[in-house]
């Protein structure tokens, strides 16, 4: 039987992260065969994301990145999950996702699917996600990558517990005359979660729907024929207020809209991302 040194297990474990138990075991297994014990780690990892495959991972953290080009600026947002907020705290999870981001950046990825085929030293983003499932012993996944571009874009990262990495992630383009607001910007959309930049982005589908349901509750409530086509659209105002960014109440002065402030500081917001950990999972 071959000799292991805590060396060889130090330097494996250093390399792949994996538990000293499992270097340990793998290198015996490999008879001190370094390549070989490594093999057996990365195998090992396919099987445990293969076992947890069917496991929900809503837990986990979100990153942002902002790069300047040609045309202004492009933002990067990245979803990274796992299954408990224990393992999203953990230092080499919160490494693991900064690889998938850089991943992300230096491909100019817009897609999850994009992001997993980008190269890697493990192969592609895919193979390193399934090689440290198992050494981490969850499931893990790249929950949502989102991109926006505009003359500014700027990033707002919430934590919604001081203890764990950012739950909630922003990005908000402007003009660059709203380079000056878009930060109380970006941070009102983090704690209002509007839908919809304008009215005229709500989709014709969702508006008809609010629509029918404005108009059944107002029959349904007696009120006389001739006015209820006014009382609707009323409700559908409120309707605006509510998912819409330009028409809500801003977070910090309820008695101005968002498009108001805006006004006010003569800038323009042309378009917004924001995304909470978990909730497409």
């Amino acid at each position: 039987m071959a000799k292991i040194s805590m060396s060889d297990i130090k330097a494996l474990r250093d390399k792949t992260g994996a538990g000293m138990m499992d270097v340990k075991n793998a290198l015996t297994e490999a008879e001190g065969d370094v390549a070989k014990a490594e093999e057996l780690l990365r195998l090992k990892g396919l099987k445990t994301a293969a076992k947890r495959e069917g496991r929900v991972a809503a837990a986990g953290l979100v990153l942002s990145q902002i790069v300047d080009t040609p045309n202004g600026q492009k933002g990067y947002l990245v979803e990274v999950n796992s299954e408990t907020d224990f393992v999203a705290k953990n230092e080499k999870f919160i490494a693991f996702a900064e690889e998938i981001m850089a991943a992300a950046v230096a491909n100019d990825a817009e897609t999850v699917e994009a992001v997993l085929a980008a190269e890697h030293p493990d192969g592609t983003i895919a193979d390193r996600v399934a090689n440290f499932t198992g050494i981490i012993g969850e499931k893990l996944a790249v929950g949502s990558v989102n991109v926006l571009e505009g003359e500014h874009v700027e990033a707002y990262m919430h934590r919604t517990s001081p203890d764990i990495p950012p739950q909630v992630g922003v990005l908000v383009a402007t003009d660059k005359a709203g380079a000056s607001a878009a930060h109380d910007v970006a941070i009102h959309i983090a704690a209002m979660n509007p839908q919809y930049l304008a009215e005229s982005d709500v989709p014709d589908d969702v508006l008809e729907n609010e629509r029918r349901i404005a108009t059944e509750l107002t029959i349904s409530e007696g009120k006389p024929e001739k006015a209820v086509p006014k009382i609707v659209e009323g409700r559908l105002k409120g309707f605006f207020k509510q998912v819409t960014l330009l028409d809500q109440p801003y977070a910090r002065d309820p008695k101005q809209t968002v498009a108001q402030v805006l006004k006010e500081a003569g800038a323009t917001v042309t378009g917004f991302v924001r995304v909470r950990v978990g909730e497409n999972a």
